[in-house]
């Protein structure tokens, strides 16, 4: 018998698979395109693009089909946002709109948990401003 705290299994697979990976990331940029301090870190002409491969990024590090990897390689996410101004408000306001994300997906208490510290972690390392 598995629960949804079953950790022998992946994130990935206990969140929900690719639906809920798409549904967050969805909700996600929902946010970043009406936010006027972070809408203008992404160009409008890859927006799509960027849901695109945040999608496969997650989905893959969670533990699911490594289709990033073969669409793009190695993640080198330092290098990928390097050449956008990141700062504390910067990342702040990319974590808004990510907790709200997960939040409005609802995911199991572990599974948000995990993404939690995830998202926190890696907005702080993406950050290269102030």
């Amino acid at each position: 018998m598995t629960t949804d705290t079953d950790t022998t299994r992946s994130l990935y697979d206990r969140a929900g698979g690719t639906p809920f990976f798409e549904a967050l990331v969805g909700r996600f940029y929902d946010g970043v395109a009406d936010d006027p301090q972070l809408r203008p870190i992404y160009p409008e002409a890859d927006l799509a693009g960027a849901r695109h491969r945040l999608t496969l990024f997650l989905i893959q590090y969670w533990g699911g089909p490594t289709t990033y990897d073969q669409e793009r390689g190695h993640p080198r996410l330092r290098m990928r946002h390097a050449p956008f101004a990141i700062g504390p408000l910067e990342r702040d306001r990319w974590l808004v709109h990510m907790r709200a994300a997960v939040a409005e997906e609802a995911p199991p208490a572990d599974v948000a948990a995990e993404l939690e510290r995830y998202f926190a972690m890696a907005a702080e390392a993406m950050r290269n401003r102030g």
